[in-house]
């Protein structure tokens, strides 16, 4: 499978997201080729604003693994994590993040650029424009 594969597959959470009224962002971690957490936002159902798609995905993927390290595996995520979400990236030594779109107002490289493990390998862009479609379109209808 490819990047782009799987990057579909959180594209997926995503629009499940929107249909709930939350912010629509997926997010999918794949181990040895195979999807073992599918996950997004929760913050409005779980009134919690830590239930972002990678919290949860991490949660998820570390619970399918029986451990909290997950070098093993890769985080597909629509939108560049936030500072939060990638502190817990870096916390699960995640062995590679692929995230869609930039998120220039809110993302980890804007305020925290090291907080990813070192050893964490990052890919973004992968389906982007459709990822930063859905988010312009759920804020459009919001405002």
């Amino acid at each position: 499978m490819t990047d782009e594969y799987y990057m579909k597959q959180a594209l997926r959470e995503a629009q499940a997201a929107y249909q709930k009224g939350e912010v629509p962002i997926g997010a999918v971690v794949v181990c040895n080729n195979r999807i073992i957490a599918r996950c997004h936002n929760l913050t409005e159902t779980l009134n919690d604003v830590t239930a972002h798609a990678e919290m949860q995905a991490i949660t998820a993927a570390a619970n399918n693994m029986g451990g909290k390290y997950l070098n093993e595996c890769t985080l597909y995520v629509t939108l560049e994590p936030c500072p939060m979400c990638a502190g817990a990236i870096g916390w699960s030594q995640l062995g590679r993040l692929v995230y869609a779109a930039d998120d220039e107002k809110r993302g980890y490289r804007k305020y925290a650029p090291m907080v990813l493990h070192p050893k964490t390998q990052v890919t973004h862009g992968i389906c982007a424009d459709e990822a930063a479609l859905l988010i312009k379109s759920f804020f459009k209808e919001k405002r």
